[in-house]
């Protein structure tokens, strides 16, 4: 299995080329180079948040099984690069988020639950439900139904975690002392670790 990862070198992105690899797949990772990929990841350098970040990419003719795309910020990032690469891959994946569900989802929702409306992809950053539902959209209308897969994680956990979650909750209580955690005690909260995330991520795509 060839696949593209767009990120690729922290927190989900990550988790998912060190789940490939070690699948034994081939696997390009198009990042910013701050830092390294796993090691046996071919890297190309781009930044999407530049008018040029996807040159790498234009300059190659690769073609993949499937991009993995985490993207969480204005949706045009991913609909450049859904556009760019739908005669190049085979499937696109993006983590999106349960967050699309408009609020307040009733328990045991469904993935035919309403959802929030999507951010233009033309816009800038807004909200970060309707990013998601934007970048979504984007996806669908570059690739179709049929080739687009859609993640709606919860709150995902794990190693190279860069969002501040769970190593912020855990450096806290190693430093001791009595700790106020926020929220009434009933609240449901759904949470995934990333390594399963990237699991089935994968195996999502190899059952297709």
């Amino acid at each position: 299995m060839r696949l593209l990862v767009l990120g690729g070198t922290e927190f989900v992105g990550r988790s998912v080329v060190e789940a490939a690899l070690g699948r034994g797949w081939e696997v390009t990772v198009l990042h910013r180079g701050r830092h390294a990929p796993p090691s046996g990841a071919r890297a190309l350098h781009g930044d999407r948040t530049a008018p040029d970040g996807l040159a790498a990419l234009t300059g190659a003719e690769d073609t993949w099984d499937a991009v993995v795309d985490t993207w969480s910020a204005a949706p045009h990032a991913v609909r450049d690069a859904a556009r760019l690469l739908r005669r190049r891959a085979g499937r696109y994946v993006y983590v999106s988020s349960c967050s699309v569900y408009a609020w307040a989802p009733p328990a045991g929702y469904a993935e035919d639950a309403p959802l929030v409306g999507g951010a233009s992809p033309d816009a800038g950053q807004r909200d970060y439900a309707r990013d998601k539902r934007g970048a979504e959209l984007a996806v669908l209308d570059a690739f179709g139904a049929d080739r687009s897969v859609l993640v709606r994680a919860g709150l995902i956990l794990g190693p190279y975690e860069n969002v501040g979650r769970l190593p912020w909750w855990l450096n806290r209580l190693a430093r001791g002392g009595p700790v106020l955690a926020p929220g009434p005690r009933d609240l449901p909260l759904q949470y995934v670790d990333v390594r399963d995330l990237a699991d089935w991520v994968l195996g999502a795509l190899e059952r297709e």
